[in-house]
């Protein structure tokens, strides 16, 4: 990526889009600090410059991501991945059960992606699109002032996908929640978020709000204009139906 310069306000949903390759997941991973910066530096108004591991930790505790591939642990039950999420929050080495208002935090999380029935059950033998949601509920667990996701509804069909969305929505508008979301859906894109960030060689091609972004503007991104519900996903991944 080259000269790329963003400001994300709070309370605010924003989608970044583009095609395969063009740096997404490169600028979701060093707003999380998995990636530093070749040049520059990320800030937050609270902490000012993440500069050092003392206020990444600090802001890490404050942010929660939703990975693309889930990254969760096939043999542990759903509530015990979600629990997870809580881990910053005890010992490394404790061998207590877990906290009964922990418990109680995961079963809400998971009931806000209705998933609640199935938090028993051993995560090897959830569909992908339930794993995707117990990835979303271990990061609404830690109610997060930061929420990334990558290709959060890559694996859900569309109509559980704007349930989320408008989860995350209300999330926003209850708590001093920002969320930043990689989307392959430029429907969900102009539905949910109020801003779209479009990503093309590289660079910053379109930064405006989501009513902004238009034909032209997906023409620039993309090179050509989509339909309305268009899914602009990788060849090799397919939706699944819930």
């Amino acid at each position: 990526m080259h000269d790329v310069s963003l400001s994300f306000p709070n309370r605010t949903i924003t989608a970044v889009v583009g095609p395969s390759g063009v740096g997404k997941t490169t600028l979701m991973r060093t707003l999380n600090g998995l990636l530093p910066p070749a040049q520059g530096v990320v800030s937050v108004a609270e902490f000012g410059p993440l500069d050092n591991p003392v206020a990444w930790q600090e802001m890490r505790r404050r942010t929660a991501t939703v990975f693309q591939d889930h990254a969760l642990i096939d043999r542990l039950t759903a509530i015990d991945n979600v629990l997870l999420g809580l881990a910053d929050s005890r010992h490394p080495l404790s061998l207590l059960p877990w906290p009964r208002s922990f418990r109680i935090r995961a079963a809400q999380a998971l009931d806000e992606v209705g998933l609640l029935g199935r938090a028993t059950a051993r995560v090897a033998q959830l569909s992908g699109g339930e794993r995707q949601r117990v990835g979303i509920a271990r990061a609404l667990v830690r109610r997060p002032r930061l929420l990334l996701g990558d290709e959060p509804f890559a694996a859900v069909d569309l109509a559980l996908a704007r349930r989320l969305g408008d989860e995350f929505r209300h999330l926003v508008a209850r708590s001093n929640l920002t969320v930043i979301l990689v989307l392959h859906q430029l429907q969900m894109a102009r539905t949910l978020a109020d801003r779209i960030v479009g990503l093309a060689n590289g660079r910053v091609a379109f930064d405006g709000s989501a009513t902004e972004f238009d034909a032209s503007a997906e023409h620039r991104i993309f090179g050509t204009a989509t339909s309305e519900g268009d899914f602009l996903c990788p060849a090799n991944q397919e939706r699944e139906a819930i």
